[in-house]
């Protein structure tokens, strides 16, 4: 009997998460990379997550912006970029916050905070 085997083509998000979560921190290549295939929007990301901007909460994975803070969820983004300006059907059309959650995530970059963002909000 024979197996047949998918291959799952990866995305060039994937790609570089993997790198990040081999390499256990944001190495040069993998600037060059995430930079390469985002752009600006790679810039700002990395930038934020080296600024420890990209908060874990018991609910969600929030970034901090510059004019409010984001709810990133299941790879989407509550910003204005990501509901009007992306292409939800390209797995690598993605705004800079949910880059920035995906950066910090590979490479342990966190702010942890053992409480409930949805009870944080409300004082905000």
């Amino acid at each position: 009997m024979a197996v047949l085997a998918l291959a799952v083509a990866m995305t060039a998000v994937d790609e570089w998460v993997e790198r990040l979560e081999d390499a256990g921190e944001l190495t040069p290549e993998a600037v060059d990379r995430i930079v390469g295939v985002h752009g600006t929007r790679g810039q700002q990301a990395i930038e934020a997550v080296g600024e420890r901007r990209v908060k874990e909460y018991r609910d969600f994975t929030v970034v901090v912006g510059h004019e409010d803070e984001y709810v990133v969820e299941d790879g989407g983004c509550t910003c204005a970029d990501s509901e009007y300006n992306l292409n939800r059907e390209d797995p690598d059309e993605l705004c800079w916050h949910a880059i920035a959650a995906r950066i910090a995530a590979a490479i342990d970059a966190t702010d942890e905070h053992d409480m409930w963002y949805s009870d944080v909000r409300d004082f905000l």
